[in-house]
């Protein structure tokens, strides 16, 4: 672990430094790589300002607290920091990629849709539809979503043999994915 620790508006206090050092080892116990820290403990007339950056795991990790003693801003920053790669470590155990099947072998889409984010932040699904991919030409797809409430149509292009999505745009007009093979 490598920590830059940097004194603004003080004199460079060793006790001080060790205790950073203290507290921002006992973060390392949260990732499984090596993590950069870069501490900066400032002195404005009556605040004492402690800030740490944390690079780990690919991410980076922002904390500041102020209060009047420089040891409690320690201990209140170095406790954000730990609840941020806690929360993060969490979200990594948690996360399962969902297994979405574009076309199955009926030749039927499933669509999935997400409109909602739970507590945490993270996406679920709420609703799943199936449509029938059926071949028409492209103008017959427009009319078909002309008449439907759906804010998009997969459907098999007759002409190319292709599965292809009309949507539906802002300005009212149509916009056409057409898939390179």
């Amino acid at each position: 672990m490598q920590i830059a620790i940097t004194f603004r508006h003080m004199d460079t206090v060793e006790s001080l430094r060790k205790y950073v050092e203290e507290k921002v080892g006992k973060v390392q116990k949260h990732t499984n790589r090596p993590i950069e820290a870069s501490v900066v403990l400032s002195v404005e007339k009556h605040r004492h300002i402690a800030e740490i950056s944390i690079v780990a795991n690919r991410i980076v990790i922002n904390s500041k607290e102020e209060t009047g003693d420089m040891y409690s801003s320690i201990d209140l920053v170095v406790g954000k920091v730990e609840k941020q790669l806690r929360k993060y470590k969490e979200r990594l155990k948690q996360h399962k990629p969902i297994n979405t099947t574009i076309k199955d072998l009926s030749g039927r889409i499933n669509v999935v849709t997400s409109d909602s984010i739970e507590k945490e932040g993270e996406p679920r699904v709420i609703k799943s539809d199936n449509f029938s991919i059926k071949p028409m030409f492209v103008e017959e797809a427009a009319m078909q979503l002309e008449i439907s409430n759906y804010e998009f149509l997969v459907f098999t292009d007759a002409s190319s043999k292709r599965v292809c999505v009309i949507y539906r745009r802002k300005d009212g007009n149509y916009g056409l994915i057409e898939p390179e093979y």
